[in-house]
């Protein structure tokens, strides 16, 4: 009788490895509406625990086999990955009709591999900390492929002045200078990627004159 009872507990058990081995994972992707080269891969599973892990280059993603994977794909210009979330952002020219469905397939493939999606060694280099010069190129590609391409409509733009101790100095100019929008363009738009792609980052400080701005978006 023992012997029926353990068998049966092992058979459950093993019933239920495999339901959770074989659960269907399923990835909404949503576009950004602030920046429409931008779209957010959300996952049914951990892609990738430790991060984010942000790649602006296929060199970069030397130590990533998903990021590498998807830099393969025509248009792809970077990539973030955050626990269960993955975010591209492609090249204006490319379109995405085609990129989502080869991106939602690459993380779905990826997954079913069993392989990490970020090697040991990136995940060891994450933990150390990165140096300021990779935390500055992190942000200056959020600026360069994000932010200030979705506020050139109105002549705008962010540059970096300065980063250290992880306060990062920035200055708006064009259409943002003296913009009464221009705190919510920094705290709900490029704060929240920053923090997100470069947890280093603890600050941002603007040090832009709003005063001498001649021509802002929004008047007061």
């Amino acid at each position: 009788m023992k012997r029926r009872q353990i068998g049966l507990k092992m058979s459950n058990t093993s019933a239920l490895h495999a339901t959770q081995v074989h659960a269907p994972i399923t990835i909404k992707a949503e576009t950004a509406i602030a920046d429409p080269d931008t779209c957010k891969f959300t996952v049914s599973a951990i892609v990738q625990e430790g991060g984010p892990f942000f790649f602006a280059s296929a060199e970069q993603a030397a130590s990533a086999p998903l990021a590498a994977t998807l830099f393969e794909l025509p248009g792809v210009a970077s990539v973030l990955i955050v626990d269960n979330t993955v975010s591209v952002s492609k090249s204006a020219g490319a379109s995405w009709q085609a990129l989502k469905a080869a991106i939602g397939a690459a993380i779905r493939a990826q997954l079913l591999s069993g392989l990490p999606a970020v090697l040991a060694t990136a995940v060891a280099t994450q933990a150390q900390g990165r140096s300021t010069e990779i935390v500055r190129e992190i942000v200056q590609d959020i600026l360069d492929r994000e932010v200030n391409r979705s506020i050139a409509s109105h002549g705008g733009e962010i540059s970096i002045v300065d980063l250290r101790e992880g306060q990062l100095y920035v200055r708006m100019s064009g259409g943002c200078q003296g913009c009464a929008s221009s705190e919510a363009t920094l705290k709900q738009g490029f704060e929240v990627m920053v923090k997100r792609a470069a947890p280093e980052i603890t600050e941002i400080i603007d040090v832009t004159d709003h005063q001498s701005g001649q021509k802002p978006y929004y008047s007061r």
